[in-house]
């Protein structure tokens, strides 16, 4: 358990010291604006809304996860041997397989963010889950086809039960095994301490956008753009950042996923590594989310080179990078409302590029000052630059917007305007 050791326990100490202070802070410029304590969470209530679609919206991705990924493998298995032409067997079940995970997983969710109009936290929820059971659907497809197809005819145990297609489905990994390391007992105490973590960790983002975001932002768009505005702006979203940054780790990686692991007696704790000792980014992609980490090794890089041949490394290497950072801005693009690239050019260019100057080889401690700076710096831009084009799309919107308004940046035109 990391919080468990003493230095790491006391930086845990600071964070809530941290929050407290800003919960204290807001209290008492309310108190002196308003003459009263002003005890209103309207950003969250906002942030959360129409919770009903998103239960509607989850419950349906996950009932046609568990019946048909599950469903149309156990129909291809089962006749697969007897089968004069396999080949057409396996492209027939194989189409519909495509089409439940590019129509019913992929198109189905992002429409219905679209359609009901789903604040951004909901948009969150439904968008991450689609693809963590899209990618869940395709490990346990991946990982069990070459086995029937290998298998003797004469043996028919080799297609996984459903109550273990059932538990990975639910299980805090991405890479589907018949059976996992179990814990022999449940400490729901813990469950509760890690659920009551995720909660704070929402309230101490709230506090964050309250007090060192919102005020920021929310008149930006009205001042005339230039590059002095521009830079200070990057620099002051540093802070909230990068806080904004190690809770989405605490909160998720830790908190969640743990909580999740003790619940269904899952062993295999190793959910991140120590990223933050990291003197290279190809030595941070690997260990800072160890569960996606593994799913791309397995199913892009290493698929990658088996089709088309170990000599072509880097290429594998370029392509894990594009879906990553295709995935990130695709999730952000539909949960914010806008295509607005900072994300994917961040990720795709410097990050790539960072990943073949500061390798495995940079082993002095310099490199782990460089390596935070840069993060530190990248959480800037995406704050700054995301919160602009927010705050100028709400203050600045379009009555009858085309398709290319969604792919042009509003912030950079109507601050040029004023």
């Amino acid at each position: 358990e990391l919080f468990e050791v003493d230095h790491i326990r006391t930086i845990y100490h600071m964070f809530i010291a941290i929050l407290i202070l800003f919960i204290l802070s807001t209290l008492v410029v309310d108190f002196i604006d308003e003459g009263r304590l002003v005890l209103e969470f309207d950003l969250l209530v906002y942030s959360f809304g129409k919770f009903s679609v998103v239960t509607s919206a989850w419950l349906c991705m996950v009932l046609s996860t568990m019946a048909v990924p599950y469903g149309l493998f156990c129909q291809w298995a089962q006749g697969y041997h007897n089968s004069s032409h396999k080949t057409v067997r396996s492209l027939f079940f194989g189409t519909f397989y495509m089409l439940f995970q590019i129509l019913g997983l992929g198109l189905g969710p992002t429409w219905v963010v679209m359609a009901y109009n789903l604040p951004p936290a909901s948009r969150f929820i439904v968008i991450l889950e689609q693809l963590r059971l899209m990618m869940k659907a395709h490990s346990f497809i991946r990982e069990n086809a070459p086995r029937i197809r290998s298998a003797s005819p004469q043996k028919t145990n080799f297609v996984p039960r459903f109550s273990q297609y059932l538990y990975f489905l639910f299980a805090p990994t991405l890479i589907y095994r018949d059976e996992y390391p179990r814990t022999p007992t449940r400490r729901w105490s813990y469950v509760a301490t890690k659920f009551a973590q995720v909660l704070g960790s929402l309230f101490y983002v709230y506090y964050i956008f309250m007090r060192l975001c919102i005020p920021i932002y929310r008149n930006y768009v009205w001042e005339p753009f230039n590059i002095r505005g521009l830079v200070l702006c990057i620099f002051n979203s540093i802070l909230p950042g990068v806080l904004i940054f190690l809770l989405g780790f605490f909160s998720f990686l830790h908190c969640w996923l743990n909580a999740f692991a003790e619940m269904l007696r899952f062993d295999d704790r190793m959910f991140y590594k120590d990223w933050w000792n990291s003197t290279s980014y190809a030595n941070y992609y690997r260990t800072w989310n160890v569960v996606v980490h593994d799913w791309l090794y397995y199913y892009a890089y290493r698929d990658f080179l088996w089709f088309f041949g170990k000599k072509f490394k880097s290429a594998a290497m370029l392509s894990v990078f594009t879906l990553s950072a295709a995935a990130h801005e695709y999730v952000l693009a539909v949960c914010f409302g806008f295509f607005y690239p900072v994300m994917f050019c961040l990720f795709m260019f410097f990050g790539m590029i960072f990943n073949f100057v500061i390798n495995d080889q940079r082993k002095a401690s310099v490199w782990n000052v460089i390596m935070w700076t840069s993060l530190f710096l990248g959480q800037g831009i995406l704050i700054c630059f995301y919160s602009q084009e927010w705050y100028a799309r709400q203050h600045f919107p379009l009555k009858n917007p085309t398709f290319m308004d969604y792919l042009k940046p509003r912030s950079w035109s109507f601050s040029s305007r004023i």
